[in-house]
């Protein structure tokens, strides 16, 4: 890699500005360690533990299932789960068919998930055995060409005891019923042979993962993730977080197979997948399943009795952590790496949580469509700058575009739009081509991505996010798009028109709450509680507005676009 502007006065010495990647498919991390480590711990949950050898012939065996019901290269397959250990062998036992993982929030609603199952075209749904879980798929599934639902169940991943007493008291979730033709992970286990079958892969061509991201304008689109966007994002996090040893030293990568990874980011998103249980494969460490990280407690426990290591988290759940009135009654002292993302991380918060935990914490910067650490800061203290988004990490480039056109390059200091290239820029949005052109440039001979922030690179090479070109609103680091919430308010049989805004909570620009205004159609009445009593039965909790006014117009352009800046700015000015 050429010399750039950030490698030349913080740049970490210890730290390859380029690096080797394999040509293999993504499942390779797992098969690679299973054979090297086989009776080491990978997943961990209510204190049951399961090998990298377990993992691997839970995903070989479901492989094999669906290889027998015809689903493979060229299919796209579901999960509709929350951080449970039965996410990495189906993940892992999916690719090894050569089909394609769509990973979907497990708070989505019935609608939100079918439009996610519809417009992948998955024709299989893995979900968690839950009361609320089981229902929602089944309903989903409807219109779709889903033809087979696995249904996970947790009780033979608890202690014995546990299970059995769960079991018997109902405490062990459960779907209330099952629908005909419904197969189980438990029996796919018993049933089919750890034996995966032969699949022929491109890894720079042929897709991994298709992820659903608001992009640079907030309508749902897929992004195309291949098993080299992957696997070199995991190579190129690998490379970059080194530590300094205590009392000074060189600094030096994580420790293979001693290291503790705590799963508190969902899987479905692509900071958790890949920095947290994807990596984990790569270093050969074990996986903490923390399937609900707003239960605090629990997972201050979960950290301290499993000695988490490395914890990968938004600022809001730093906070929680730090401003927990408990938090002196946990020993944190085994973290060591914590990075912070999909939000601006107040240089406050991180000398706090420093101070009680000991550990280093840097933010780092990527988007979905680059699988998706970009940038970031030096995990070494003395060459962080905080308030930035770090500097581009190993074979990574990234440059400021003007916004009108998006193709010329600005100076340092100049602000414009933050432009990507790198192995672990997507290949495109699912079906979309247009969209995709949109966002794709051809600069000096490299594919760039258009990231939609605005910003600027300053003397040092390091990169700050000074403004957003999208409407997008940041909800403790979940991205809610207006224009999809308005389109569910359109479905209340009361409502005229609707527009919704993001508006900073406690004066925090990166943590932001839904608000509504509702036009109501003539003659109808309605109360702001009825609305958010209706929200939740339509929407994902980040979703859904704290706040709703009724108005009699809305702001609008003379070809009838809502000018939810206007409104914005009115909030913001009371």
């Amino acid at each position: 890699m050429e010399e750039m502007p950030w490698h030349k006065s913080r740049w970490p010495e210890t730290v390859k500005k380029s690096i080797d990647y394999p040509d293999e498919p993504l499942f390779a991390l797992l098969d690679n360690i299973a054979a090297k480590h086989p009776e080491a711990p990978s997943t961990l949950y209510s204190g049951v533990s399961h090998s990298f050898s377990e993992v691997k012939d839970h995903a070989d065996r479901i492989a094999n299932y669906l290889a027998s019901k015809g689903l493979g290269k060229g299919d796209r397959i579901a999960i509709f789960m929350p951080n449970v250990p039965m996410y990495p062998p189906v993940f892992f036992g999916i690719l090894k068919t050569g089909a394609t993982t769509v990973t979907c929030n497990p708070s989505y609603k019935a609608g939100e998930l079918n439009f996610q199952l519809k417009d992948s075209g998955a024709k299989a749904v893995f979900v968690f055995d839950h009361p609320t879980f089981a229902p929602t798929a089944y309903e989903a599934i409807k219109g779709t060409d889903v033809e087979t639902v696995v249904i996970c169940s947790i009780k033979s991943f608890l202690p014995k005891v546990k299970a059995l007493i769960g079991g018997l008291l109902g405490k062990v979730p459960k779907a209330p019923s099952y629908e005909e033709g419904t197969a189980f992970y438990d029996d796919i286990v018993e049933q089919h042979e750890a034996k995966a079958p032969d699949v022929s892969l491109n890894p720079k061509e042929d897709l991994a993962l298709i992820l659903y991201t608001g992009g640079t304008t907030g309508t749902p689109k897929g992004a195309m993730l291949t098993h080299s966007n992957l696997y070199s994002n995991v190579l190129q996090i690998d490379e970059w977080v080194q530590l300094e040893p205590e009392g000074g030293g060189t600094p030096a990568k994580l420790n293979p197979g001693e290291e503790v990874f705590v799963g508190a980011l969902p899987w479905y998103h692509s900071y958790g997948l890949t920095l947290t249980m994807v990596a984990s494969y790569n270093v050969g460490s074990a996986l903490l399943c923390i399937p609900d990280p707003r239960d605090m407690k629990a997972m201050l426990a979960d950290i301290q009795n499993n000695k988490g290591s490395l914890l990968h988290c938004v600022p809001a759940i730093y906070a929680g952590m730090v401003n927990n009135p408990a938090i002196s009654k946990y020993d944190l002292s085994s973290l060591k790496a914590c990075g912070s993302g999909a939000a601006p991380l107040p240089p406050e918060l991180a000398k706090n949580f420093e101070a009680v935990t000991g550990a280093t914490l840097f933010e780092g910067y990527g988007l979905t469509e680059t699988a998706p650490m970009a940038t970031a800061n030096p995990s070494i203290k003395s060459l962080r700058k905080f308030g930035s988004i770090g500097v581009p990490i190993s074979d990574t480039y990234v440059t400021i575009l003007d916004i009108e056109t998006g193709k010329k390059e600005l100076s340092q200091g100049e602000t414009g739009e933050i432009a990507i290239s790198g192995p672990q820029v997507m290949k495109g949005y699912w079906g979309k081509e247009a969209e995709t052109a949109e966002v794709m440039r051809d600069i000096g001979g490299r594919r760039y991505f258009l990231t939609g922030d605005v910003g600027f690179m300053d003397e040092d090479g390091f990169f700050t996010i000074s403004d957003r070109i999208k409407d997008m609103i940041n909800v403790g680091g979940l991205k809610a798009y207006p224009r999809e919430i308005e389109d569910i308010f359109f479905e209340h049989p009361k409502v005229a028109m609707a527009a919704v805004i993001g508006l900073p909570k406690d004066d925090d620009s990166g943590d932001e709450f839904v608000k509504a205004f509702i036009v109501l159609k003539p003659g109808q009445t309605a109360t702001a509680d009825e609305f958010i009593a209706w929200a939740k039965e339509k929407m994902a909790g980040y979703k859904r507005p704290r706040e709703i006014v009724f108005v009699d117009s809305l702001p609008m352009t003379a070809v009838g676009k809502v000018l939810r800046r206007e409104l914005k700015e009115a909030e913001l000015n009371k």
